[in-house]
């Protein structure tokens, strides 16, 4: 079987014994073939975690609480290129998460005209539960993975991670 990119691919039996369907199958040299699978794997695996959240934040919201988290206290305009959009967005972003109680803007040390922005402890606890309910939620489907497909997960995850360019966590 040859894939859009023209390599042959080479068959892998899936865990269950069954036949995999021939659009899965790629081959450890069609990178072209790997890269579409694994967006296609990534996108779905992101919209199921998106809807572990539950917390009536939009995802911008989401994702600015998490970057204000991860990165504050953070200036509006350094916020507003973090994540890639324009300040007057993220200055409304950033109201609907004050009003909520999640973050707080104070002014700066050194220059009382900057704001910068902090996550509360409301803030917090409200990510921390929501990285333990996707946590739970990947846990309960990796559990009923078996033994080989645990196995190659975790050698992936390494993989992933350097292709990420991030260091194992």
């Amino acid at each position: 079987m040859t894939t859009g990119t023209g390599v042959s691919a080479s068959p892998s039996p899936p865990a269950d014994g069954g036949e995999t369907p021939a659009h899965l199958r790629v081959s450890a040299t069609d990178v072209g073939g790997m890269a579409a699978h694994l967006r296609v794997s990534v996108t779905r695996l992101a919209r199921l975690l998106r809807r572990q959240t539950d917390t009536g934040l939009s995802p911008s919201q989401l994702s600015a609480l998490t970057s204000i988290d991860r990165h504050g206290p953070v200036t509006l305009g350094a916020l507003a290129e973090r994540e890639q959009v324009a300040p007057p967005s993220i200055t409304k972003v950033v109201a609907k998460l004050e009003e909520r109680g999640l973050v707080t803007r104070c002014a700066g040390a050194t220059d009382r005209r900057v704001a910068l922005v902090s996550t509360t402890s409301t803030g917090a606890e409200l990510l921390a539960e929501v990285r333990q309910r996707k946590d739970m939620w990947l846990a309960a489907r990796i559990a009923g993975l078996d033994e080989g497909e645990r196995r190659r997960l975790a050698d992936a995850l390494d993989v992933l991670d350097h292709l990420t360019g991030r260091d194992p966590i």
